[in-house]
């Protein structure tokens, strides 16, 4: 489907640029009094920052005349989101809009189709002789506030009701121009993670170059009429978790309560067992727990590179209660010597989760303020030396980034002979070394990443592939300073991968979606 996007998206009604007139920008209700603050609505902001980064070019338009906060403030936007502004006339009989005008002013939209032209609804009616002159072969006219409208009505004028639904409707409209050459991904994930994605051009409305196009999921809107528009589902269900309660069963899953939104997602998935998914929920389950996913990575024993080297879990424990009597005989059956470091079973979807503690001496463990169930995991000296691997359907990458550093140090960053555990919040920052701190072998402390054996890690990555069933997911792999031996210390699900340069990074991302679905025998 190579060239899908300059192909078939010149003319034919496919939406290359979008103009948000100020009526649908600004509350209703306003009005040009030059002593009222000006009021946007609600959604106006959001779905600025949505088009932003959605690879289609988007202008603000306003009336002449319009009162100096509305227009220092539409101004003042259009700046933030990278936005052109420009005036209309509509008193003018003789006036029209400029289609060829706005595309120069937007040098990626020269043959890219139509431009959308939204505005509201009251707005059209009392300037209808003007935006009639708006040639129907290069812009559509979408109107905002038309109660009980369907998504796309008519040939030459689009209804909807609310601003939520711009992305819908633009995806809605593409895919009719552009018929089932186009495959909709539509997405669910909290907005910074959004953001995050979008701003290195992850998620564009506009079509890929392999055929892709990204429609962001709202709970907002009801779910269905969006579903219909869908032919896979990328989600971050973390972000909709609310509760974790963890089975006391070896098989997962534990009870988990998502948002209100997330549950009816959940249940259209369970109800349409032929959905294409990244990734079903089951899939993701192992990742939420720290002990399951512990337990998988013990299948790793068999592999072995060529540098001789093997890859597995830290050595670990279970643990239910800090005060147990035989404590420190059960951290000797697991092979585990202080320190050690302690993580709550959880691994993500609520506050505490990122809670841990490097812990020196077994008596500590009884005021230990890290959640229960916990994890007491192998502390691995590494020189302070973390690569991050991403795996991106086929592909996998990885980066090398500044970690802990050996025991040694952390012995002196946690007071010298008082010894006390070292409590943070992985999230947010790390137990660290100064430059003069650094142990270990000088090469491996600087990042150098030579000792890696990126082959032997690159057979983890399909082994976890197939074992957990996951298309997107991320890793952290430290190498023993000692022996060599290549630890997986965490995974997860669906990470942000920023540390690869987007340029191969995204194109990666769109393949591992795009063979997602073709794995599922879509046409």
């Amino acid at each position: 489907m190579e060239g899908v996007a300059n192909a078939n998206a010149n003319g034919n009604g496919v939406i290359g640029g979008v103009i948000l007139d100020e009526s649908v920008v600004f509350d209703d209700d306003d009005d040009d009094d030059e002593s009222n603050p000006s009021s946007l609505r609600p959604a106006a902001e959001p779905l600025l920052r949505k088009l932003r980064y959605s690879a289609i070019p988007t202008a603000i338009s306003y009336r002449l005349g319009l009162s100096s906060p509305k227009l220092n403030l539409l101004k003042g936007m259009g700046t933030l989101y990278s936005m052109e502004c420009f005036s209309l006339d509509p008193s003018s009989s003789s006036s029209s809009i400029d289609v060829d005008a706005i595309k120069l002013a937007w040098p990626d939209v020269r043959g890219r189709g139509t431009i959308l032209f939204l505005l509201s609804s009251r707005n059209y009616h009392s300037n209808r002789l003007f935006f009639r002159k708006l040639p129907n072969s290069t812009c559509h006219i979408a109107l905002l506030n038309v109660e009980g409208a369907s998504a796309c009505e008519g040939s030459s004028i689009v209804y909807i009701n609310k601003l939520e639904e711009l992305p819908l409707t633009i995806c809605h409209l593409n895919r009719k121009a552009i018929g089932n050459k186009v495959v909709t991904v539509g997405y669910v994930m909290k907005p910074s993670r959004e953001e995050d994605f979008a701003k290195r051009g992850a998620f564009p409305l506009y079509p890929t170059h392999n055929g892709l196009m990204f429609l962001p999921l709202t709970f907002e809107l009801p779910l269905l009429p969006q579903l219909q528009e869908v032919d896979i589902i990328l989600h971050k269900a973390t972000d909709e978790i609310i509760s974790i309660e963890l089975s006391n069963s070896a098989e997962f899953p534990s009870k988990i309560t998502y948002t209100n939104g997330m549950q009816e997602l959940k249940r259209y998935m369970d109800h349409h067992i032929d959905c294409c998914v990244i990734d079903p929920l089951n899939n993701i389950y192992p990742v939420l727990d720290r002990l399951k996913i512990q337990h998988i990575l013990l299948g790793l024993e068999n592999l072995e590179g060529a540098s001789g080297c093997v890859i597995r879990g830290p050595h670990f424990l279970e643990v239910h209660d800090y005060k147990e009597p035989d404590l420190i005989q059960r951290l000797s059956g697991a092979k585990l010597s202080l320190p050690c470091i302690v993580k709550p079973q959880v691994a993500c979807g609520v506050a505490d989760a990122h809670n841990m503690a490097i812990v020196f001496k077994v008596e500590d463990f009884k005021d230990l303020k890290v959640p229960l169930p916990a994890v007491i995991q192998e502390y691995v000296d590494h020189s302070s030396t973390l690569y991050k691997f991403y795996v991106l359907g086929e592909k996998v990458f990885y980066a090398v980034k500044k970690s802990t550093p050996n025991a040694d140090i952390l012995i002196k960053l946690s007071g010298g002979r008082e010894l006390k555990p070292l409590v943070f919040d992985s999230l947010k920052s790390l137990p660290t070394a100064t430059g003069n701190q650094q142990s270990g072998d000088s090469n491996c402390s600087k990042g150098s990443n030579e000792h890696i054996d990126h082959g032997l890690v690159t057979e983890a990555a399909k082994w976890l592939m197939r074992n957990v069933g996951l298309t997107i997911f991320g890793f952290d792999v430290v190498i023993h300073e000692g022996s060599g031996d290549h630890v997986i210390v965490d995974v997860n699900y669906l990470p942000s991968f920023k540390e690869v340069p987007e340029e191969v990074a995204i194109p990666a991302f769109w393949d591992a979606i795009k063979k997602k679905l073709e794995s599922k025998g879509a046409p």
